[in-house]
This record gives structure tokens, sequence and C-alpha cells, in this order.
């Protein structure tokens, strides 16, 4: 039995994934990493998880389907470790399309929990993984030229933890952060704006794209997740001239567990870009946050 450490409050989360690589092990890590991100994202430490996998009946498919849940499960297994979490059970569901996540309990400190309703304006925007992944994972289901190198970025990309990440939430008591998943970059940057009650300004010439992802856009391998969201937001969208059409569409790229979204105060700015980095994360300058504006607008993409 565990026991809540005194001064400390629980937060718990649940995430499900269909695989968007072909390693069973790498899709288990991915698919843990992206449900641990919740936890992260308030600025929370996982502490413990349980196994949610849905796949089909072994006496009805190939013989092989055992032993891709077993690694599938060990690649979940992996990424707790890391987290430092427990794993505490779980539970499976026979189904025909294969699906995997955890259902994540973290602790957290009352007194300072990061969330997505608490922009300022004149904080800066920082993202701390490039973007992109929805569409590499489309290429990669298309079979397109450079699949591999394309399906090694996303393992790369998607299987790292927010934990370095979450570590500078806590260090530096921000107080808005989230992380970036299916609605996209903008999408999630529009959720914390409407929340908050201000404006957000991204900057598309500056997004930070991985390898292949304006390629394949460009040969239109764009998931239709992405175009959902992009069709979604365009009635809280201002679209300034010179914003390049691809930018503005990757700007929504729907994302598997993305990086964390961070409004920092512009004072500590350099401090949390140099913590980001020492931890080995990334830190993207992507935008600020503005005052509402009086249209009801969210979002601002500037070339």
């Amino acid at each position: 039995m565990l026991s809540v450490p005194q001064g400390r409050a629980i937060v718990q989360t649940v995430d499900i994934l269909a695989p968007i690589v072909n390693d069973p092990f790498l899709f288990g890590r991915i698919a843990a990493a992206n449900a641990l991100s919740d936890v992260y994202a308030l600025g929370g430490e996982p502490w413990c998880a349980m196994n949610i996998a849905c796949f089909p009946d072994p006496s009805a498919a190939d013989d092989g389907i055992l032993d891709m849940l077993t690694d599938i499960l060990r690649g979940g297994l992996d990424a707790l470790r890391e987290a430092g979490a427990v794993l505490a059970g779980g539970h499976t569901v026979q189904d025909d399309e294969l699906k995997y996540g955890l259902s994540v309990t973290g602790i957290i400190d009352p007194g300072h929990v990061a969330t997505n309703d608490a922009l300022v304006p004149g904080q800066i925007l920082v993202l701390t993984k490039r973007i992109g992944t929805g569409v590499l994972a489309t290429g990669v289901k298309a079979r397109w030229d450079g699949a591999e190198d394309a399906e090694k970025s996303i393992a790369e990309i998607c299987g790292r933890l927010n934990k370095n990440a979450a570590a500078v939430i806590r260090a530096f008591s921000i107080d808005a952060a989230t992380d970036v998943t299916g609605f996209g970059l903008a999408g999630h940057a529009i959720e914390m704006a409407v929340a908050s009650r201000v404006c957000v300004a991204l900057d598309t010439g500056h997004l930070p794209l991985l390898p292949l992802v304006e390629e394949y856009a460009a040969d239109g391998l764009i998931p239709a997740g992405t175009h959902r969201n992009h069709k979604f937001a365009l009635c809280r969208t201002i679209v300034e001239p010179g914003v390049d059409d691809l930018a503005e569409i990757l700007a929504f790229d729907a994302q598997t567990s993305g990086g964390l979204l961070l409004a920092v105060d512009q004072a500590k700015l350099p401090r949390v870009v140099e913590q980001l980095k020492a931890g080995g994360d990334e830190a993207f300058l992507v935008g600020e946050v503005l005052s509402a504006r009086e249209d009801g607008k969210a979002l601002i993409l500037r070339p």
C-alpha cells in the first residue's frame, strides 16, 4: 500500500493510443510517455500507473500477437521506470484494433499547480519539443520515401519524457503550462488563451519542425486530425499577411507525446531556457501572450 507523502496532493490522468510506429517496444514507450505528460504539465511527479491494453483475440489473430503485447508492455514499463513511477497492475480488453495506454497517478505540491488558465500578457511561450509528428506518422503509414528516418524521429521525440521540463516548472514556479498533443501547438495555445481570457501570438516563421516534415506536408501527407484542428480553430484565429500556407497548417499538426508549452515571465526566461537545455530538453521561443482582444480572437499567427 502506498501512502501519499505529507503535504502533497494527488493528480490523476488517463490516455490511450493506437500505434504510430511499427516497433511494439517503442510504441509502448511512446504511449506511456504520452500519458505521463499530463502529470508533468501540471508540474507533478508520476507516482504509480496502471496499464490499459486493447488487443485482438490471440486464438483468432497471428501467432505473434502475444509477443507483440509483451513488447508493448515492456516499452511502457521502461518509460515508467525512467519516470520513477511504480506499475500497479492494469486491465486488458479484446478489441479488433490494438491500443495501449496508462492511467497515471501523480503527486504534486497543492500550493503550486501549473494550469492552462493562468496566462498573463507579456509572458513568452517556450516549447520543449519540435513538432510535426502527425505528418511524420502519416508518412510512415504510407511507407513514403524516408519513412525509416521519420520513424526514428518519432521514436526519439515522442519517447522522450517531459520529466526535466516538469522539474523546471517546479523550480521556477511557472504557473501556466500544457502538454502539446492532439490539438497541435496552435490548438493548445488557443485552449490556454480562451481559459485565461487573453490572446496569444505564434511566430510561424520560427516553428521548430522535425526533419522531413516540410517535405512530407508539401507532398500532401497531412493527417485528417490536423485538418480538423485547423478548421475548428479558424473562427478564433487571425492569420497575418505573409504567413506561409504550409506553416499555418503545421501549427495545428496533431502531435503525440509532444513537448510542454510553458508561459514564462521575461525576467525568468534566460534561466528557464538554460535549465531546460541543461536537462536535455530543447527550448524554442515560439510566441508571446498578449492582452485580450475586443473581437474575441484568441490566436494570432504571425509570419
